[in-house]
């Protein structure tokens, strides 16, 4: 052993280790996973991400443009629907009359009228009149209406009750057209119904085309807007009414519609794509309109006044 000691030096090696300095386990965890990649959208840099925003940005513009021209003034254009929009007692806060024009009696009733209730009538050149209407088919008069004012969904089911009479309320899934709108505004007050629900987004608003088309019917008739039209129809379920929507392909023509005589909603379908999946999912029933065959569809408007004239025939009858 002394030998091997003066061959080393004479001192002695120990395979002991001492204390050494340690990572604390964080290389360990440095191997740990940082998670799930995120998503192409959610990446800072990612091609995606900035699609994605600049998605949301041209969306919240949309809808600055539409509540902007929802809160903007409208013209009704036209002899025979401003003298109805005066006739009806539609709000406005002007009448505008061409300068030089034939004056007829729909003109002088306008005029007329207007002057009892307070609004100003103005006399423009025909050029600022055409400007005005973006060159709309005017014939020399045009009436401005100030934003329509929405009710809600359950002020049109509480003026239904109230009448004591089965409540008829008719619904809209997506009509983007603004004179299938009035059309249906027009039918439903002619049919006895009680007021028209429109969805908040992806709908056709109260507009100048949609005042005459509805030849001022919307000031007599509630228009509602829905926040989430499937909700307000089961909404309307859970209070006693049945709905039933307009689908070419079902199976029960509104000649069987039993249900007409109670309390209903009656949902009319877009004018391209027809009731949306959940909103069809909603519905107690789905009627279709018995036709000739080889006829193509009817148009959104001309269906509800075909099923709004059954339910009124029925409802008269029973």
């Amino acid at each position: 052993m002394a030998g091997n000691d003066k061959r080393r030096g004479g001192v002695r090696k120990s395979n002991k280790k001492g204390m050494v300095v340690g990572s604390g386990g964080q290389r360990r965890r440095g191997l740990q996973g940082k998670g799930p990649t995120p998503k192409a959208e959610n990446r800072v840099a990612h091609p995606a991400k900035k699609k994605a925003d600049a998605r949301a940005k041209a969306e919240q513009q949309r809808a600055k443009r539409q509540q902007a021209a929802e809160n903007s003034p409208e013209l009704v254009a036209g002899r025979n629907p401003v003298v109805e929009c005066v006739r009806a007692g539609v709000p406005a806060t002007g009448l505008y009359v061409a300068q030089g024009i034939d004056i007829d009696d729909r003109v002088e009733e306008a005029v007329r009228e207007a002057k009892l209730r307070g609004v100003p009538v103005v006399d423009v050149p025909r050029t600022e009149l055409d400007r005005m209407t973006s060159n709309a088919l005017h014939q020399g008069v045009a009436l401005q209406v100030p934003p329509f004012e929405y009710g809600h969904p359950e002020e049109v089911l509480r003026t239904a009750v109230d009448t004591g009479l089965p409540p008829l309320i008719v619904a809209l899934d997506g009509v983007t057209d603004p004179r299938n709108l009035g059309a249906v505004i027009r039918s439903a007050a002619a049919f006895g119904a009680h007021g028209v629900i429109v969805p908040q987004r992806r709908s056709a608003g109260i507009t100048a085309v949609a005042w005459r088309t509805s030849a001022g019917t919307a000031a007599q008739l509630p228009v509602a807007k829905a926040v989430n039209l499937t909700r307000t129809l089961k909404d309307f379920k859970q209070e006693g009414l049945m709905v039933v929507g307009l689908d070419a392909d079902a199976d029960i023509t509104s000649d069987d519609l039993d249900l007409a005589t109670g309390p209903l909603v009656v949902v009319v379908g877009s004018e391209g794509r027809g009731l949306s999946r959940l909103v069809r999912e909603t519905c107690d029933q789905t009627v279709s309109i018995p036709m000739a065959t080889g006829v193509e569809s009817l148009n959104a408007s001309v269906a509800a006044g075909v099923v709004l004239s059954e339910v009124a025939r029925r409802r008269r009858v029973r």
